[in-house]
């Protein structure tokens, strides 16, 4: 009987599950190579601690390991039910809170190495993280795809740690009842994206689709959907999709630095964004809260059918 620990929070409602002990030992070298390692050699793990019979298409994992950096207190790497991520920002608040909660970290500053770069929060020793994403942009403005059943709908291409194509010209109603449809809707985007070959720079694959529209309480921005590699939707706004919208908001001139962005999920959460200019890098701030919802110990008994997770 294996077993695996971890820790469990949610961050403005999307779930988040760090694996703090009992994973597999990537050996050396850098987050990439690490990440790699896991996707090619360890797969069946990340399937089997994030999807059923043990967690569901929601649930974002990371595995904490050793940084590489003096500078950072811990390496992450995240995953989700189809595969390794690059970042994530709401994950990334639910890691600075898992420190906490482990006792490793107290209020105060420090860096996270990720896979796609070093990423600095501050955590205010209880559930508040505030994060400085790696350098957001938009790659192309209002670009034009042909959408099965749907017809051409416009969007822009940006990285924000992910890559994503960001809709307001959609014409959905944005509420949680019609998440079925929504899902939906931004699957044939996606779909006609990979069919007409659009993709971020150098080819980047275009895993996430964000749709915009006005927000439900007036004290903030706006409120997004947003579709996530697996085909489920994410709980809060979305961190990283957040940092891809406030750097197109800046390539705009619709935001300046220091300006705060309050940006609205699906269910109404809401994570705040500003940016600061570093030479002609944006670098967004994204602020949250997460809440600890479980310790918990995995079991693998190698008798179970589904010791590695239900495949479909």
């Amino acid at each position: 009987m294996r077993s695996v620990q971890v820790i469990d929070s949610h961050t403005a409602g999307e779930p988040t599950r760090i694996v703090v002990a009992g994973g597999p030992d990537l050996g050396t070298g850098s987050l990439v190579e690490r990440r790699e390692r896991l996707a090619k050699e360890f797969d069946s793990f990340r399937f089997s601690v994030v999807n059923e019979p043990r967690g569901s298409d929601v649930l974002v994992g990371g595995l904490l390991v050793k940084p590489t950096r003096d500078d950072c207190v811990a390496g992450i790497i995240f995953f989700n039910n189809i595969g390794t991520l690059g970042m994530c920002g709401h994950g990334t608040i639910g890691v600075g809170v898992t420190l906490g909660h482990l006792g490793k970290i107290k209020a105060g500053t420090f860096g996270l190495e990720t896979a796609v770069g070093r990423v600095e929060f501050t955590y205010d020793g209880v559930r508040q993280v505030s994060l400085e994403n790696v350098p957001s942009y938009r790659y192309r403005k209002h670009v034009g795809v042909s959408v099965d059943g749907i017809g051409t709908i416009h969007g822009d291409i940006a990285w924000g740690g992910n890559w994503f194509f960001l809709v307001s010209d959609h014409g959905q109603q944005l509420v949680v009842s019609r998440a079925r449809e929504l899902t939906d809707f931004a699957h044939r985007i996606r779909l006609a994206l990979e069919r007409e070959n659009i993709t971020g720079e150098d080819g980047g694959l275009i895993d996430h689709i964000e749709l915009f529209g006005p927000p439900h309480d007036p004290v903030n921005h706006s409120r997004n959907f947003v579709l996530c590699p697996g085909l489920a939707y994410d709980r809060s706004p979305c961190g990283t999709g957040t940092s891809a919208k406030l750097a197109c908001l800046v390539a705009d001139g619709k935001l300046q630095p220091g300006d705060v962005w309050r940006q609205e999920s699906i269910l109404g959460t809401v994570l705040e964004g500003s940016v600061r200019k570093s030479g002609d890098d944006i670098i967004p701030r994204i602020s949250g809260e997460a809440f600890i919802t479980a310790e918990a110990t995995l079991l693998f008994d190698a008798a179970d059918p589904f010791c590695e997770g239900i495949r479909s």
